[in-house]
């Protein structure tokens, strides 16, 4: 496909072309950069003393030419620091490269660092070299300054789909988005410490699946031509997480990339991360806790404290947090007495909320759409809800001393599930029931049901130890912890519908 042309980029090939007439390598393959601007920041007073050669590179954000002097700031991951540029330090023919440079551009300097006479550190040029040409002009942020003196920056590149579109742009313009990635990294970062500390081997696992599972979730579908089978792609790692305990690694965990053939909304994506751990002779107790710790030392990492402003809320994520039955958090925030209601009782209130579900009504299925309807939103600080009715998971274990309810629980902030966790399941002969009954209700018209995936069964069968689970999205925890409004935000490149 050709370049699309505008006069700007027309003006900057003919700039190119000229470079390459003067016999000027317009990308150069390296540049021997010595400092960066934050060491060149860090080091100032030391630098300015002993005036040691320095080699700095970034893209040309501010351009000023006057004569035969150019300031021009260069940007790099920390940050922007002038280089001045004199023809009579650089030479003739360096400073007629000075000419051709444009916004955007990569530029590499040698210098000593100085201060001007206006007292701004910069790099005082000896030697300037172009490093790459960039002909398509970065949008320009505007500054107007109204009659008291206040500032406001305009972004030309302000357009939310364009932003989500040409990532790259919206980095290289808006710092606070690419900081965003940055911390994302860091949050990554401090949750993979936590559990290698903690004793967890980190594995990876399948994308591509001929059976899908560990979720309620409809799958993307794709075919491998040579072998001639439909395959999935994960919706989670849960059952080959599993089997790794069945195969004696005892404490394992991944990051994974999840996909659920869905809708997309703020918090939903059809591709994202997911984050899951298994620890043999554990239960959803030891859970919770490593729940709580992960999210505390991630919000740290990220923020430098356990609290962080989410739209205007301060959630405070230090260990540990309160915790409810579903039927009491049903009690306090809904203010329904669900032991005491009949089943008629409960599908009435049910669809007075405006609830509904597919298939068939069960108790264990009203209480947990009551619960959604009534109590969800109201969960603003973190929060753990644990021992959900038996028909929320076929995967966890049920309840040591209370009838019809698991050993599961959800943290909750913002009005937001963020993950799930179980006293996972190990009994293979319950286990099978279970995925058999959810074959039964998938045919019986619920949407997201488990398929049985015999392999995994042959797994448990071979003997699964008492083990604690937990699997949560990291997408989620990212938008919490940067403060974030979509999911989009905090993934690079998200999916995107095509342009008209």
């Amino acid at each position: 496909m050709a370049m699309q042309m505008n006069d700007q980029v027309e003006a900057r090939l003919a700039k190119l072309a000229k470079l390459r007439e003067m016999g000027v390598e317009a990308y150069p393959h390296k540049f021997e950069r010595t400092h960066d601007s934050a060491v060149l920041r860090a080091r100032k007073d030391e630098l300015l003393a002993n005036g040691e050669e320095v080699s700095f590179a970034g893209r040309v954000v501010r351009y000023n030419r006057k004569g035969k002097m150019c300031f021009m700031h260069l940007k790099d991951r920390y940050g922007r620091l002038q280089a001045v540029c004199a023809r009579d330090e650089v030479g003739e023919a360096a400073y007629e490269v000075v000419k051709l440079v444009d916004l955007g551009d990569f530029v590499g300097v040698k210098g000593r660092m100085f201060e001007t006479q206006s007292g701004e550190y910069s790099v005082r040029a000896s030697e300037i070299r172009l490093l790459s040409k960039a002909v398509r002009p970065l949008p320009v942020a505007k500054e107007k300054i109204d009659e008291n003196g206040n500032k406001t920056v305009f972004n030309e590149f302000a357009d939310v789909d364009t932003r989500y579109r040409q990532r790259y742009v919206d980095m290289a313009m808006n710092d606070d988005v690419r900081e965003v990635f940055v911390k994302r990294a860091k949050i990554m970062q401090a949750i993979r410490e936590y559990l290698i500390e903690k004793g967890f081997i980190e594995v990876e696992t399948p994308t591509l699946q001929p059976i899908y599972g560990g979720a309620n979730a409809r799958p993307f579908t794709t075919h491998h031509n040579a072998c001639d089978m439909t395959l999935y792609l994960r919706v989670a790692p849960e059952l080959y997480l599993k089997r790794c305990i069945v195969g004696g690694m005892e404490k394992v965990f991944e990051f994974s990339k999840n996909f659920r053939n869905e809708g997309m909304d703020r918090t939903h994506s059809p591709e994202f991360t997911g984050l899951e751990f298994y620890e043999a002779y554990a239960d959803y107790n030891d859970m919770m806790v490593h729940f709580e710790n992960i999210y505390e030392r991630a919000c740290v990492a990220a923020n430098g404290t356990t609290k962080v402003d989410y739209q205007g809320r301060e959630l405070d994520f230090k260990a540990p947090w309160p915790r409810y039955s579903m039927i009491e958090a049903i009690s306090k925030f809904g203010g329904l007495d669900v032991e005491s209601m009949s089943d008629d009782e409960i599908k009435a209130k049910m669809e007075e909320l405006g609830g509904h579900l597919d298939g068939e009504f069960t108790r264990g299925r009203g209480i947990l759409e009551l619960f959604e309807l009534t109590v969800e939103d109201k969960l603003v600080q973190p929060t753990i809800i644990k021992d959900m009715p038996t028909e929320s998971t076929p995967l966890c274990k049920k309840h040591r001393s209370a009838e019809g309810l698991i050993e599961q629980f959800e943290p909750y902030a913002n009005g937001w599930e963020l993950g799930n966790a179980y006293t996972e399941l190990n009994d293979p002969i319950r286990q099978r029931e279970l995925l058999e009954d959810q074959v039964r209700r998938g045919r019986g018209g619920e949407g997201e049901t488990h398929p049985m995936d015999e392999n995994f069964m042959h797994a448990i069968e071979s003997g699964l130890p008492p083990t604690g689970g937990v699997g949560f999205g990291i997408d989620r925890m990212v938008m919490l912890l940067t403060n974030q409004q979509t999911i989009r935000d905090v993934q690079l490149f998200p999916l995107m519908k095509p342009e008209d």
